[in-house]
């Protein structure tokens, strides 16, 4: 089996440079390329910061992903835990836990309560999460203390 390799040969690569074939091993000095391509744009091989993308010719750079992680929630979850601030989780049930973010992590939260016990709740369990002091206000009509009869109907005849 014979297997040609796909590789130019070095002389004839110095013949189209110009570079003249020294027999003794010599040091070669490769040429420069231009900061510009013939279209007047940055030419990739020198610098590859630049817009076009080294592999490919001329293909635009792809844009990099933006990260699957941001940490906005640890950012959140940790900040409420130093400022204490009182929440409500809202669980798929939509049972209502109130307490102060103890601690948390991948999978849960622990929650400190008032006047009960302690709880950690399972992150998968939850609906969603928000300040106690934004919760809306609940306004309850107040009974009246005597209950004034209602005024029976009273036709009025209306006068042309």
């Amino acid at each position: 089996m014979n297997r040609k390799l796909i590789r130019p040969n070095l002389s004839e690569l110095k013949d189209k440079l110009g570079i003249p074939a020294k027999g003794g091993g010599g040091e070669v000095m490769t040429p420069v390329p231009p900061a510009m391509t013939a279209s007047g744009e940055p030419n990739p091989a020198v610098n590859p910061a630049a817009a076009t993308a080294p592999q490919g010719l001329g293909s635009p750079r792809r844009r990099i992903a933006p990260p699957e992680q941001t940490n906005a929630e640890s950012f959140y979850y940790l900040k409420q835990m130093q400022s204490k601030t009182p929440m409500v989780i809202v669980l798929q049930d939509d049972e209502k836990v109130r307490g102060v973010i103890e601690w948390y992590d991948k999978h849960c939260l622990k929650i400190n309560r008032v006047k009960e016990p302690n709880i950690l709740v399972p992150k998968h369990n939850i609906k969603y999460i928000y300040k106690q002091e934004e919760e809306p206000r609940i306004r309850r009509s107040r009974p009246a203390k005597k209950e004034e009869p209602l005024a029976p109907e009273v036709e009025i005849a209306a006068y042309d």
